[in-house]
């Protein structure tokens, strides 16, 4: 028997629902299969480098973030507070969330014996995994229907194999 939830319940899930937001981690992801994929020579510590690599860019992403929203906000004639400046920080936390599944992929990567070209490839695989599952995520969150939470993660998979593609192009 499927549950009754009352008009005041299904108000404050619906609000949670439009308050959550993954952009930014589907943004994130993308961004971090991009930097893998684009990681041309690194020195003498290129799995460190690459993780580094991937981390700081998503830092750096989600500065412009922050910096591009309480802009946008001050141009809108709001106060900036402390409070609003914490709340965007947080809403784009995910860009650098979801640079972090790629970049432990790459250290841990010699305990899975790969060699640097797999690490790449690994830490690109977990990037592009990353993306379908926060877009799939933000689907279902936003009460979207199997179907379309299907179409919204086959979607993120075509742009991460674009991603894949681009680099198979580059290297050979």
């Amino acid at each position: 028997m499927p549950r009754t939830r009352t008009p005041e319940a299904r108000t404050r899930l619906a609000e949670r629902r439009a308050h959550t937001d993954y952009t930014g981690g589907v943004y994130g992801s993308l961004l971090a299969a991009s930097v893998v994929a684009g990681a041309g020579a690194l020195g003498a510590f290129p799995r460190a480098e690459l993780a580094v690599l991937v981390l700081l860019t998503g830092v750096v992403f989600w500065i412009a973030h922050v910096h591009a929203h309480l802009f946008g906000a001050r141009m809108a004639q709001l106060t900036l507070d402390r409070r609003v400046v914490l709340h965007v920080c947080r809403d784009e936390w995910p860009i650098v969330k979801a640079a972090v599944p790629p970049a432990v992929a790459v250290a841990v990567s010699p305990l899975l014996g790969l060699d640097l070209e797999g690490t790449v490839w690994l830490a690109l695989a977990v990037a592009v995994a990353g993306q379908v599952g926060w877009s799939a995520a933000a689907a279902r969150r936003a009460g979207a229907s199997w179907g379309l939470m299907a179409v919204a993660a086959s979607v993120n998979l075509v742009i991460g194999l674009m991603i894949i593609v681009l680099k198979l192009a580059l290297t050979h």
